[in-house]
This record gives C-alpha cells, structure tokens and sequence, in this order.
C-alpha cells in the first residue's frame, strides 16, 4: 500500500540511508588496506580478501534477497539485515587478526546483500505507481554516489583517525536506522510463508555465483587459469549456473523465480543493468588507478576529485525522475545517458601526463550527469511491469547482474591493461635505438645534463638509461589508460541498442487518493 505525507519521506530517507551504509561499504575499505597489512602484518594478496570476501558474500545474497524478504516479511528482514550489518561492522573494527577481520567482512556482506534490493523493494511500494520513477531516481542517489563517495570518505577517515572507524561510522547511522525501520516501515506479505525451502537451489546459488565472483576478484592478480584454484573455480561455476537454472525452472517453490524473465522488459532491463555496472564500476575502477599511479595523486585527493561529479548525480535525479513522471520515454533518457558517458570517456581519453585537478572537473560532471540519467530509466524500465512478490525477486536479480556488470568489467579492464601496456611498451621500445636521431640525441642531452653535474660518463651513460625507461614507462601507462577510456565509451554506445528492446511505456494516469 502506497504511502503519502510525512511517512513516505521518512521512509524514503531510511531506507536510502541503510542501503547507502552497504553501497559505501563496497569501496571505502579500498583505501585503507596499506594501513590494515601494516597493522595487522598481512600482505596485499592476503588482504585482497578484505574485499573479496564481502564482494561474494555480497553477490551471493543479493538474487535471493527477494525471496527471503517473501519468506520472513520485507520488513522483518530488512531490519535483520541492518542490525547484523552494524553488529558486524564492530566486530569488523574491533578484528585484532586477519582472519577475524576476513570472517567478519564476510558476514557484514551476507547482511548487506539484504539491503539494498530490499530496501528497493520497499520504496516501491511506498510510492503510488504513478511515481516510480521518482521513487528509483531517489534511490539511484545511494547506488550511484554510494561507490563513488565511499574512496573520499575512506581517504579522510584514514588519513585524520584509524582504519577501525571506517568500520565505526556504521553504528549509529544502522541503529537509528533500524529504529525507523521498526516504528514507519509496514510490514509487506509472507508470500513464501509455510512453503518448501529450496535448499539445493540455494547450494548450487552459493557455489556458482561465489565461484564466479572469486574468478572475476582473483583471476586476472593470480594469472588466470595459472593457478589450479582458479581453473577448479571456473569448472565449478559451470556446472553450479547449470544445476541452479534446472533447478529454479523444475521447482515449484524457487528460490529465485526465472519465471519474470519472460517479462521482456525485465529480461531487457538485467542485461542493460549489467553495461551500467560495468560502466559505473569500471570507470570508477580506472581513474584513481590512472591519477594515483601514473599523476601522482593521493588517495584523498583522487577521491575529492570524484566528490563534484557525484554532487552532479544526486542534483539531477529528482529531474530525472519528473521527466519519467511525465512521460518522457526512458529508452530517450538512457540514450542521453550513454551518450554522455561516451563525451565523459573520450574527454579523459586526452589525458597528458601534465593534466591537473583542473582538466578533470567537467569531465566527471559530465560523468555524473550521465549516471543519473542512464541509471534511474534503466532500473525504472527493468521494474516497471512487476508486480507483488515479483517486485523482490526482480530488484534482487537487477542488483545481482549490476554488481556482476562491475565485477566483470574490473576483471576485464586489469586483462587489458597488461595486455595493452605491454603491446604500446613493444612500440615505443622500438624507437630507442642507435639509428633514430631523435632517440640518439635525446639520450646525448640527458649524459651530457649528467656528466654536467659531475657524474662519469659511465654512470650519466646507466642513468640516462634509467631515465629513457622511466619516460617510456610513464608514456606506456599513458596511452594505455587514454586508449581504455575510450574503449569502455565506445562499448557504452554499441549497447545503445538494447533499451530500444524494451517496451514503451507512458507514465500511468494518477490514482485516485481512496484507491490506495
């Protein structure tokens, strides 16, 4: 039942809030894993799990988050998941060894996979139909700024406390959370009440969206299919997607409904949701790797620079979600969207080693505008036709293949950096030699600037070398991520097409007040 007045905007912002708690989490322990190897005497690889974990446990709970909001009542689960979220995120601060805080990030993300598609669930039963847009244009905010604010307030966390208070925070925001949850949010349905437990789809859920997600955070650190435990997780993964579809689509109570993908909109709307995530966290990915490794930047810094463009998305999204309400087509909107993310790439795609804070404003304002106007009619159009329990289960799938979209992206962008950078270093390679004058005499000013300080000629002659390598190194790196940008732009244009698949839809007539 829609709600209206005080109690629909309380409830808006609560949830919002909490999904916020899980969607920052995602990316603001990145910054801190230098100071946590130090404190707790781990290295890179071993701290990779940090992540890691929370990233499966995250992508394992979020398909089946519907289901479990059906079973125990939306509201009932959604504050379940919100305290263990906050218990965990102590616990997670309060860790003395690795392994306590790999185990407790671990369970801290098997609770915020019941965040945030509930939560989306719960906003869109709280507005009228005829507001939907609004509604996921206000959610949007958290899904889009989340990823992006969480390095920023990571950076500032670490850089004046500890790392535990990036863990801390969490607690009183989740506990006047949970508080509002209790007192405003309705309780929904228990459609999934007294029904058989699907636990074999669960199990083949577990392993083979866990295994992928290991495969796609591990893969490309541990040389693919070098290492025998990533080729065993990728046979895994086969053969767990298999038995899993047999199994929802035998059943006859499900763990995760496929049924809803013959709504063509929704079967639509999770592929393009899955080109978001990959363009949302792939970008996200590559612009504090291209400014800190290669510009210099401190993580603060990269991370005050992403602060404008998503101050940019949270200002556009109640425009957006008028223009919806209004009956503007989203497919138009999304073709907007794209497009200016593709002006956002091939604007960072001109990058030079010289640019500064300065030449990076617009284009992630450009970014940020494009987010907002490609997520909120993207995730409207996926949602729009689904009804009852199938709004849960469609929100957790649409969430699931966004994560997915970013877990595959990241994994496919770090291929082909390597890939690229070793192709563009061949290259440059290939100038240095004694036939090409301008090598020759660029290597001639270099000794003779050394030999001019007063080193031999035998160590200006190493270190003009070491500074020609520096040089092709730094140009390498360069080419190679101003060639990425504009790879995932291009990409991002090519997927235009699919929104066109889904069906057009004008803003549905208001209700009248009573009819609620």
């Amino acid at each position: 039942m829609a709600e209206h007045g005080f109690r629909k905007w309380i409830i808006t912002i609560t949830v919002i809030v909490a999904s916020l708690l899980e969607l920052i989490d995602t990316t603001i322990v990145n910054v801190a894993l230098p100071q946590i190897m130090g404190n707790l005497g781990a290295t890179l690889d071993d701290a990779g799990w940090i992540v890691t974990g929370y990233a499966v446990a995250n992508v394992i709970v979020l398909p089946m988050s519907g289901w479990l909001g059906d079973r125990f009542g939306r509201k009932n689960y959604f504050m379940a998941s919100i305290l263990a979220f906050t218990l965990f995120s102590f616990l997670c601060g309060n860790a003395h060894s690795l392994s306590e805080l790999v185990a407790f990030r671990l369970l801290q993300g098997l609770a915020g996979g019941g965040l945030l598609s509930t939560a989306q669930a719960i906003l869109m039963e709280t507005w009228p139909r005829e507001e939907i847009g609004m509604a996921t244009a206000l959610f949007g905010m958290g899904a889009v700024v989340g990823p992006t604010v969480g390095p920023t307030i990571g950076g500032y966390i670490t850089d004046h406390y500890s790392w535990p208070w990036i863990f801390y925070v969490n607690i009183p925001v989740g506990a006047i959370a949970a508080f509002c949850v209790s007192v405003f949010v309705r309780e929904s349905p228990k459609y999934a009440k007294g029904k058989p437990v699907d636990w074999w789809g669960i199990l083949f859920l577990a392993l083979g969206v866990g295994s992928l997600q290991v495969v796609l955070e591990k893969g490309e650190s541990e040389d693919w299919f070098a290492k025998t435990y990533i080729t065993v997780l990728a046979f895994t993964t086969i053969v767990a997607a298999i038995l899993f579809i047999w199994r929802e689509l035998s059943t006859d109570h499900p763990v995760v409904n496929f049924r809803i993908l013959k709504n063509r909109s929704f079967a639509v709307g999770i592929v393009t949701s899955f080109v978001l995530g990959f363009a949302l966290y792939g970008s996200v990915f590559i612009f504090p790797v291209f400014c800190q490794n290669l510009l210099g930047f401190s993580a603060q810094q990269t991370g005050e620079l992403l602060f404008p463009g998503g101050m940019a998305t949270i200002c556009m999204m109640p425009f957006v979600g008028t223009m919806l309400k209004r009956g503007v087509p989203g497919q138009f909107m999304a073709t907007g969207g794209f497009f200016l993310f593709y002006v956002f790439t091939w604007m960072l795609s001109n990058s030079t080693l010289e640019s500064g804070v300065g030449d990076f404003f617009w284009p992630l304002i450009v970014r940020g505008i494009g987010m907002s106007i490609l997520f909120v009619p993207l995730t409207t159009l996926a949602l729009q036709e689904l009804k009852g329990p199938e709004i849960g289960q469609g929100a957790g799938l649409n969430n699931m293949m966004r994560q997915l979209g970013g877990s595959f992206g990241i994994a496919i962008l770090t291929t082909l950096i390597h890939i690229k950078s070793g192709i563009v270093r061949s290259d440059l390679v290939s100038y240095l030699n004694d036939y090409n004058p301008a090598a020759v005499s660029r290597k001639a000013q270099i000794i003779q600037s050394f030999v001019g300080k007063g080193y031999s000629l035998s160590d200006a002659t190493r270190m003009a070398n070491q500074a020609l390598e520096g040089t092709v190194v730094r140009q390498t790196l360069l080419v190679t991520y101003d060639n990425l940008y504009l790879t995932i732009g291009i990409f991002v244009l090519c997927c235009i097409p699919i929104v066109y698949l889904q069906k057009f839809k004008r803003a549905p007539a208001a209700m009248p007040a009573d009819a609620h």
